[in-house]
């Protein structure tokens, strides 16, 4: 049986639209926003929500999402806390629901136990980019046996050995990182992931996600040119973050009119 996430990517597929994952971490500014970012985020035309998964040293994070972990850890915000968050959007969305966090917490608590737990509270995957994937093999086989997505990466560096590789065994996305950095709303050219996209395609079906640095609609319909889907993170953090959780919404809406307008059948 199809999990969620293929559910909805093939769903979008077969009427012609790109999907919009919306990252949110769990707790920041405060758990109660959390929560009610992810339902007013569907509202306004989210596909996927990324659970942003706090952690003290988030190396693939720039200033904006270090900033909500900061603000997460400190408001108390524990893997139990994460489960729970989970568990509150189970009691109103279907949406799928990805985990994007560090391994050490996951490691610490038990690959296949973290796996068990997130899966039965309603998580669909992880996203791990502190995990390689010529480390994840461990971790890529315990997801595979609880039908739990363990996301790949692309990068403009991958190389094509590499990326056949890791695209032979992805299920559910594929993260296509947009540019050799951090988060952060930036100015890219998205042509340069764009040939990486194209060269994935020759190896494997799975949706293809780009993200890091998708702050406008504008760049949002830039990117998925390219892709499947587009994720957005700091641009709608950044405003949760100052209170202006209207503004956020309203991005969220604008990039949902601005892909069906460029994309749809």
């Amino acid at each position: 049986m199809a999990t969620r996430l293929e559910q909805k990517m093939a769903a979008l597929k077969a009427v012609g639209k790109k999907g919009i994952f919306i990252y949110i971490t769990v707790g920041a500014p405060d758990f109660e926003t959390s929560i009610r970012a992810v339902k007013e985020a569907e509202k306004h035309g989210a596909d996927v929500i990324e659970v942003g998964l706090p952690f003290s040293d988030p190396m693939a994070d720039g200033p904006v999402i270090q900033g909500s972990s900061v603000r997460a850890l400190k408001n108390g915000v524990t893997l139990e806390k994460e489960l729970e968050f989970v568990r509150e959007v189970r009691k109103f969305s279907d949406i799928p629901l990805i985990g994007m966090g560090y391994i050490n917490p996951i490691y610490h608590r038990g690959l296949e136990a973290s796996v068990v737990a997130f899966k039965e509270a309603g998580l669909d995957g992880f996203i791990i980019p502190d995990l390689p994937h010529e480390e994840s093999g461990d971790m890529r086989a315990i997801c595979a046996k609880h039908d739990f997505h363990l996301a790949e990466f692309i990068t403009p560096g991958t190389t094509p050995e590499r990326m056949q590789e890791t695209c032979k065994g992805a299920t559910g996305f594929i993260y296509c990182v947009s540019n050799n950095g951090v988060t952060g709303v930036k100015k890219i050219d998205y042509s340069t992931i764009g040939k990486v996209c194209a060269q994935a395609r020759s190896f494997t079906d799975t949706p293809l996600a780009v993200g890091f640095g998708i702050g406008s609609p504008e760049a949002a319909v830039d990117a998925a040119a390219h892709a499947d889907a587009v994720i957005v993170g700091s641009a709608v953090v950044g405003r949760l973050m100052e209170d202006r959780f209207d503004d956020a919404m309203h991005l969220i809406g604008s990039m949902r009119e601005a892909l069906d307008e460029a994309y749809s059948k």
